[in-house]
């Protein structure tokens, strides 16, 4: 028997025959199901009769074979946290339109779940960065899956950011801010900076500038065993800092260095599928009215 954890954030009533059937499939199964405790709240109302669950509130207390992620790409990047350095495979079940890690369809769920409990199914290693100093800022969570971003208070004038790649000087980068990205991130707000697509078997990281007032400066991909060392200077005193989902402001006498963290999230995929296809397909590349 499998223990198959449920993980989400969110639910709009037009998903919830979609919820019900999930637990309908993994109950016929003989699947043991673990739902996330504030999940649990949400999804109480399609919940069908007779179906058992229990529940788990943090890292600690989460012991399953696989996750299902019911939501967005948001909602995976918020399974880090849980998941950590447990190996835990994560099932992105993309219940919006878009989703470049959610790439199961709320359709395909039956198909999701049959795929899984046999296990017939991929699994892709994606990198993470940790945030190695100051290791205070957001506690025990100082990992991404898709960036860190160093930007300006918007209120606040341009930051000049000092880069150093294994403590070899690369840039100041005057603008609104930079971007530290996965090979996972580089399809999200990177991408939208400019930066390139990166497959997410490339051992790499990609620096890319954020409204940059340099037009020559542009986005620089390097390994991914490096030690990146970022500084702010100039004449703000602050700047926001995030990783993924979290963020805070930080005095601008802090050093930030980031490295690759030691352990990958396994992110499912089911056979088939590739990460080109998906790209081809999420971004509509060749789709022309003209075809």
């Amino acid at each position: 028997m499998k223990t198959i954890a449920l993980f989400g954030k969110t639910l709009v009533p037009e998903n919830g025959e979609y919820m019900k059937q999930l637990f309908k499939e993994l109950a016929d199964n003989q699947a043991e199901i673990v739902v996330y405790q504030p999940f649990a709240d949400i999804v109480a109302a399609y919940v069908p009769e007779g179906v058992q669950y229990t529940v788990f509130r943090s890292h600690d207390d989460l012991k399953a074979d696989l996750l299902f992620s019911i939501g967005g790409d948001g909602t995976i990047l918020d399974t880090v946290p849980f998941v950590l350095d447990s190996g835990i495979p994560v099932v992105g079940i993309n219940m919006g339109r878009l989703g470049f890690l959610s790439s199961i369809s709320k359709n395909e769920m039956t198909m999701a779940v049959n795929s899984v409990l046999t296990g017939d199914y991929g699994v892709e290693q994606r990198t993470l960065l940790e945030l190695v100093s100051p290791n205070n800022v957001f506690g025990d969570v100082k990992y991404a899956l898709n960036e860190l971003n160093v930007i300006r208070n918007p209120e606040h004038s341009l930051l000049a950011i000092k880069v150093f790649v294994d403590d070899v000087y690369l840039n100041t980068y005057w603008g609104d801010g930079i971007l530290l990205a996965t090979p996972t991130g580089s399809t999200a707000y990177s991408l939208s900076a400019g930066g390139p697509i990166i497959a997410p078997n490339a051992k790499n990281f990609v620096i890319t500038p954020i409204a940059t007032h340099n037009l020559t400066v542009r986005p620089v991909v390097i390994p991914d065993d490096s030690t990146i060392r970022i500084q702010v200077e100039g004449r703000e005193k602050k700047f926001v800092f995030s990783m993924d989902s979290r963020s805070c402001t930080l005095d601008t006498s802090v050093q930030l260095e980031v490295r690759k963290a030691c352990f990958c999230l396994n992110l499912v995929r089911m056979r088939g599928e590739d990460f080109f296809g998906t790209i081809r397909n999420k971004l509509m590349w060749g789709k022309d009215n003209r075809n």
